[in-house]
Protein backbone atom coordinates (compact mmCIF):
# COMPACT_ATOMS: atom_id res chain seq x y z
CA UNK A 1 0.00 0.00 0.00
CA UNK A 2 1.50 3.49 -0.73
CA UNK A 3 0.78 6.27 1.81
CA UNK A 4 3.48 8.93 3.33
CA UNK A 5 2.55 10.65 6.24
CA UNK A 6 5.88 12.25 7.65
CA UNK A 7 5.84 13.12 11.80
CA UNK A 8 5.66 17.36 10.46
CA UNK A 9 2.03 16.36 9.49
CA UNK A 10 0.57 15.23 12.60
CA UNK A 11 1.83 18.64 14.29
CA UNK A 12 0.03 20.53 11.21
CA UNK A 13 -3.36 18.73 11.84
CA UNK A 14 -3.03 19.61 15.52
CA UNK A 15 -2.25 23.49 14.61
CA UNK A 16 -5.05 23.92 12.02
CA UNK A 17 -7.67 22.35 14.64
CA UNK A 18 -6.42 25.11 17.35
CA UNK A 19 -6.91 27.73 14.71
CA UNK A 20 -10.34 26.72 13.43
CA UNK A 21 -12.45 28.26 16.01
CA UNK A 22 -11.04 31.47 15.16
CA UNK A 23 -11.29 31.31 10.92
CA UNK A 24 -14.34 32.41 8.95
CA UNK A 25 -13.54 30.72 6.13
CA UNK A 26 -10.97 27.97 4.57
CA UNK A 27 -9.24 28.60 1.54
CA UNK A 28 -8.56 24.96 0.09
CA UNK A 29 -6.28 24.35 -2.37
CA UNK A 30 -6.43 21.62 -4.83
CA UNK A 31 -5.26 20.39 -7.89
CA UNK A 32 -7.44 20.64 -11.09
CA UNK A 33 -5.50 17.94 -12.51
CA UNK A 34 -6.89 15.35 -9.67
CA UNK A 35 -9.21 17.67 -7.84
CA UNK A 36 -10.53 14.39 -5.49
CA UNK A 37 -7.02 12.92 -4.96
CA UNK A 38 -5.53 16.06 -3.85
CA UNK A 39 -8.36 16.90 -1.10
CA UNK A 40 -7.85 15.86 2.01
CA UNK A 41 -10.98 13.88 3.86
CA UNK A 42 -9.53 14.85 7.52
CA UNK A 43 -9.82 18.54 6.47
CA UNK A 44 -12.89 17.94 5.19
CA UNK A 45 -13.57 16.65 8.89
CA UNK A 46 -12.27 18.56 11.14
CA UNK A 47 -13.58 22.14 9.12
CA UNK A 48 -17.53 21.41 9.75
CA UNK A 49 -19.48 23.86 8.31
CA UNK A 50 -17.20 26.32 8.31
CA UNK A 51 -17.48 28.26 4.56
CA UNK A 52 -14.49 26.61 2.48
CA UNK A 53 -13.94 28.22 -1.03
CA UNK A 54 -12.02 25.59 -3.18
CA UNK A 55 -9.50 26.96 -5.51
CA UNK A 56 -8.69 25.00 -8.42
CA UNK A 57 -5.06 26.23 -9.26
CA UNK A 58 -2.73 24.61 -12.16
CA UNK A 59 -5.63 25.28 -14.22
CA UNK A 60 -3.18 25.95 -17.09
CA UNK A 61 -2.17 22.14 -17.07
CA UNK A 62 -5.61 20.77 -16.58
CA UNK A 63 -7.91 19.69 -19.12
CA UNK A 64 -10.72 22.69 -19.71
CA UNK A 65 -13.75 20.18 -20.29
CA UNK A 66 -12.77 18.40 -17.13
CA UNK A 67 -12.73 21.28 -14.99
CA UNK A 68 -15.90 22.70 -15.54
CA UNK A 69 -17.78 19.43 -14.32
CA UNK A 70 -15.07 20.24 -11.13
CA UNK A 71 -16.56 23.56 -10.62
CA UNK A 72 -20.15 22.46 -10.90
CA UNK A 73 -19.82 19.46 -8.57
CA UNK A 74 -17.88 21.55 -5.83
CA UNK A 75 -20.48 24.70 -6.44
CA UNK A 76 -23.52 21.91 -5.88
CA UNK A 77 -21.99 21.00 -2.34
CA UNK A 78 -23.37 23.15 1.12
CA UNK A 79 -20.99 25.43 1.92
CA UNK A 80 -18.77 25.61 -1.01
CA UNK A 81 -17.36 27.52 -4.13
CA UNK A 82 -15.09 26.88 -6.04
CA UNK A 83 -13.05 28.70 -8.89
CA UNK A 84 -10.17 27.54 -11.10
CA UNK A 85 -7.13 29.74 -11.40
CA UNK A 86 -3.40 29.62 -12.58
CA UNK A 87 -1.73 30.91 -9.36
CA UNK A 88 1.35 33.03 -10.76
CA UNK A 89 -1.49 35.32 -13.27
CA UNK A 90 -2.91 37.71 -11.02
CA UNK A 91 -6.11 38.76 -13.04
CA UNK A 92 -7.21 35.15 -12.49
CA UNK A 93 -6.48 35.69 -8.79
CA UNK A 94 -8.39 39.10 -8.59
CA UNK A 95 -12.02 37.72 -7.56
CA UNK A 96 -10.33 35.72 -4.37
CA UNK A 97 -10.42 38.38 -1.91
CA UNK A 98 -14.23 39.52 -3.07
CA UNK A 99 -15.75 35.89 -2.41
CA UNK A 100 -13.72 35.35 0.70
CA UNK A 101 -15.53 38.05 2.01
CA UNK A 102 -18.57 36.83 0.52
CA UNK A 103 -18.70 33.53 2.43
CA UNK A 104 -17.57 34.81 5.92
CA UNK A 105 -20.64 36.62 6.11
CA UNK A 106 -21.11 39.25 9.12
CA UNK A 107 -17.21 39.70 10.86
CA UNK A 108 -16.79 42.65 13.28
CA UNK A 109 -15.34 45.91 11.47
CA UNK A 110 -12.93 46.45 14.09
CA UNK A 111 -10.66 43.10 12.55
CA UNK A 112 -9.90 41.42 9.41
CA UNK A 113 -11.92 38.45 7.78
CA UNK A 114 -9.36 35.56 8.36
CA UNK A 115 -9.40 32.82 6.22
CA UNK A 116 -6.90 29.62 6.40
CA UNK A 117 -4.72 28.19 3.40
CA UNK A 118 -5.21 24.53 3.18
CA UNK A 119 -4.08 22.19 0.62
CA UNK A 120 -1.81 18.96 0.35
CA UNK A 121 2.24 19.27 -0.27
CA UNK A 122 3.29 20.94 -3.50
CA UNK A 123 -0.25 21.90 -4.32
CA UNK A 124 0.56 25.64 -4.86
CA UNK A 125 -0.73 26.86 -1.57
CA UNK A 126 2.34 29.60 -1.19
CA UNK A 127 2.19 30.45 -4.84
CA UNK A 128 -1.24 31.87 -4.25
CA UNK A 129 -0.27 33.53 -0.77
CA UNK A 130 2.82 35.17 -2.67
CA UNK A 131 0.70 36.28 -5.58
CA UNK A 132 -2.29 37.57 -3.34
CA UNK A 133 0.04 39.52 -1.47
CA UNK A 134 1.64 41.10 -4.01
CA UNK A 135 5.39 40.07 -2.71
CA UNK A 136 7.09 37.14 -1.68
CA UNK A 137 5.78 36.01 1.98
CA UNK A 138 5.54 32.70 1.45
CA UNK A 139 8.51 30.41 0.58
CA UNK A 140 7.68 28.54 -2.80
CA UNK A 141 9.84 25.11 -3.81
CA UNK A 142 9.02 22.50 -6.71
CA UNK A 143 9.02 19.88 -3.53
CA UNK A 144 6.31 18.54 -1.39
CA UNK A 145 6.30 19.79 1.88
CA UNK A 146 8.34 23.22 1.83
CA UNK A 147 6.09 25.04 4.61
CA UNK A 148 6.56 23.53 7.30
CA UNK A 149 5.17 25.71 9.87
CA UNK A 150 2.35 28.31 9.84
CA UNK A 151 2.67 31.73 9.18
CA UNK A 152 0.35 34.66 9.21
CA UNK A 153 0.25 37.05 6.52
CA UNK A 154 -1.69 40.33 6.05
CA UNK A 155 -3.30 41.22 2.87
CA UNK A 156 -3.73 44.64 1.17
CA UNK A 157 -7.34 43.49 0.44
CA UNK A 158 -8.27 43.60 4.29
CA UNK A 159 -7.92 39.53 4.79
CA UNK A 160 -5.70 37.90 7.07
CA UNK A 161 -3.95 34.80 5.88
CA UNK A 162 -2.82 31.70 7.69
CA UNK A 163 -0.60 29.46 5.81
CA UNK A 164 -0.45 26.24 7.03
CA UNK A 165 1.76 23.17 5.91
CA UNK A 166 0.98 20.63 3.02
CA UNK A 167 -0.88 18.01 4.66
CA UNK A 168 -1.59 14.45 3.49
CA UNK A 169 -4.42 11.91 5.22
CA UNK A 170 -2.02 9.17 7.71
CA UNK A 171 -3.59 6.81 5.31
CA UNK A 172 -4.31 7.28 1.52
CA UNK A 173 -7.37 4.06 1.50
CA UNK A 174 -7.95 4.63 -2.37
CA UNK A 175 -4.90 3.54 -4.27
CA UNK A 176 -5.78 4.96 -7.24
CA UNK A 177 -6.04 8.01 -5.68
CA UNK A 178 -2.67 7.23 -4.05
CA UNK A 179 -0.98 6.89 -7.06
CA UNK A 180 -2.58 10.28 -9.04
CA UNK A 181 -0.91 12.18 -6.27
CA UNK A 182 1.83 10.68 -6.56
CA UNK A 183 2.11 10.98 -10.66
CA UNK A 184 1.46 14.50 -9.99
CA UNK A 185 4.72 15.20 -7.66
CA UNK A 186 2.51 15.34 -4.23
CA UNK A 187 4.84 12.96 -2.69
CA UNK A 188 8.37 13.52 -3.03
CA UNK A 189 10.47 11.26 -5.71
CA UNK A 190 12.78 9.44 -2.48
CA UNK A 191 9.44 8.06 -1.54
CA UNK A 192 8.15 6.69 -4.76
CA UNK A 193 9.11 4.06 -7.09
CA UNK A 194 9.35 5.89 -10.04
CA UNK A 195 8.61 2.53 -12.52
CA UNK A 196 6.06 1.79 -10.45
CA UNK A 197 4.24 4.81 -10.85
CA UNK A 198 4.79 5.32 -14.46
CA UNK A 199 3.39 2.14 -15.01
CA UNK A 200 0.35 3.42 -13.68
CA UNK A 201 0.64 6.97 -15.24
CA UNK A 202 0.98 5.36 -18.73
CA UNK A 203 -2.40 3.35 -18.67
CA UNK A 204 -4.11 6.10 -17.39
CA UNK A 205 -3.28 8.50 -19.78
CA UNK A 206 -3.45 5.30 -22.51
CA UNK A 207 -7.17 5.55 -21.49
CA UNK A 208 -7.62 8.75 -20.83
CA UNK A 209 -5.89 10.81 -23.47
CA UNK A 210 -4.67 8.75 -26.18
CA UNK A 211 -4.02 11.36 -29.39
CA UNK A 212 -1.61 13.83 -26.53
CA UNK A 213 0.54 10.77 -25.59
CA UNK A 214 1.16 9.27 -29.15
CA UNK A 215 1.42 12.57 -30.13
CA UNK A 216 4.07 13.65 -27.70
CA UNK A 217 6.37 10.49 -28.42
CA UNK A 218 5.46 10.36 -31.80
CA UNK A 219 4.08 7.04 -31.78
CA UNK A 220 2.88 5.53 -35.00
CA UNK A 221 0.30 3.18 -32.81
CA UNK A 222 0.19 3.29 -29.52
CA UNK A 223 1.46 0.40 -27.66
CA UNK A 224 -1.31 -1.62 -25.90
CA UNK A 225 0.75 -2.17 -22.53
CA UNK A 226 2.02 0.32 -20.28
CA UNK A 227 5.13 -1.74 -20.60
CA UNK A 228 4.97 -0.99 -24.15
CA UNK A 229 5.08 2.48 -24.20
CA UNK A 230 7.78 3.14 -21.54
CA UNK A 231 9.91 0.87 -23.39
CA UNK A 232 8.85 3.37 -26.46
CA UNK A 233 9.71 6.14 -24.88
CA UNK A 234 13.09 4.70 -23.94
CA UNK A 235 13.82 4.08 -27.50
CA UNK A 236 13.45 7.56 -28.29
CA UNK A 237 14.65 9.56 -25.27
CA UNK A 238 17.92 8.04 -24.91
CA UNK A 239 16.61 5.88 -22.71
CA UNK A 240 18.42 2.83 -23.85
CA UNK A 241 21.96 1.29 -22.80
CA UNK A 242 24.41 -0.48 -24.53
CA UNK A 243 23.30 -3.55 -26.14
CA UNK A 244 19.87 -2.10 -26.65
CA UNK A 245 19.11 -3.40 -22.57
CA UNK A 246 16.03 -0.46 -21.55
CA UNK A 247 16.62 2.08 -18.67
CA UNK A 248 12.95 1.79 -17.25
CA UNK A 249 14.07 4.27 -14.52
CA UNK A 250 15.12 6.70 -17.39
CA UNK A 251 11.98 6.02 -19.23
CA UNK A 252 9.41 6.48 -16.22
CA UNK A 253 11.66 9.78 -15.47
CA UNK A 254 11.07 11.34 -18.96
CA UNK A 255 7.16 10.18 -18.74
CA UNK A 256 6.73 11.80 -15.42
CA UNK A 257 8.55 14.67 -15.52
CA UNK A 258 6.95 15.58 -19.16
CA UNK A 259 3.20 14.71 -17.83
CA UNK A 260 4.14 17.14 -14.47
CA UNK A 261 4.99 20.28 -16.33
CA UNK A 262 2.51 19.67 -19.15
CA UNK A 263 4.43 18.76 -21.96
CA UNK A 264 2.38 16.28 -23.01
CA UNK A 265 -0.64 18.30 -22.67
CA UNK A 266 -3.20 19.64 -20.51
CA UNK A 267 -4.30 16.59 -18.70
CA UNK A 268 -6.78 15.50 -16.11
CA UNK A 269 -6.26 12.58 -14.61
CA UNK A 270 -9.89 11.88 -12.85
CA UNK A 271 -13.24 13.01 -13.24
CA UNK A 272 -15.97 13.60 -10.61
CA UNK A 273 -17.92 9.76 -11.78
CA UNK A 274 -14.27 8.57 -10.57
CA UNK A 275 -14.99 9.49 -6.82
CA UNK A 276 -15.51 5.36 -5.35
CA UNK A 277 -18.86 5.08 -3.36
CA UNK A 278 -18.70 5.28 0.31
CA UNK A 279 -17.99 2.17 2.35
CA UNK A 280 -19.89 2.42 5.39
CA UNK A 281 -18.03 2.07 8.22
CA UNK A 282 -18.74 -0.85 10.98
CA UNK A 283 -21.20 0.66 14.17
CA UNK A 284 -18.25 0.48 16.69
CA UNK A 285 -16.25 2.77 14.56
CA UNK A 286 -19.31 4.97 14.05
CA UNK A 287 -20.23 5.38 17.56
CA UNK A 288 -15.78 5.84 18.33
CA UNK A 289 -15.90 8.67 15.65
CA UNK A 290 -19.20 10.82 16.99
CA UNK A 291 -17.38 10.32 20.34
CA UNK A 292 -14.28 12.20 18.90
CA UNK A 293 -16.32 14.84 17.04
CA UNK A 294 -18.78 15.47 20.21
CA UNK A 295 -15.21 16.13 22.56
CA UNK A 296 -13.50 18.19 19.66
CA UNK A 297 -15.55 20.61 17.92
CA UNK A 298 -14.23 23.32 15.78
CA UNK A 299 -17.10 24.63 14.36
CA UNK A 300 -16.97 27.56 16.92
CA UNK A 301 -18.02 30.89 14.96
CA UNK A 302 -15.23 33.66 14.65
CA UNK A 303 -16.69 37.19 16.07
Amino acid sequence: MLGWYPGHMNKARRQIKDALPEIDVIIEVLDARLPYSSENPMLAEIRGKKPCLKILSRDDLADPVRTKEWIKFFNDLEDTRAINVTTTESRTLKQIPKLVKEMAGHVRQDRPVRAMVMGIPNVGKSTLINSLAGKKVAKVGDEPAVTKRQQKIALPSGIAIVDTPGVLCPRIEDQKSAYRLATSGAIRNTAIDFLDIAMFAAEELAKRYPTLLSQRYKMKTLPETPEGILELIASKRGGLRAGGEIDWHKASEVLLNDLRAGHIGRLTLETPDDIPEPVEEPEDQQEQNETLKSSDNPNTTAE
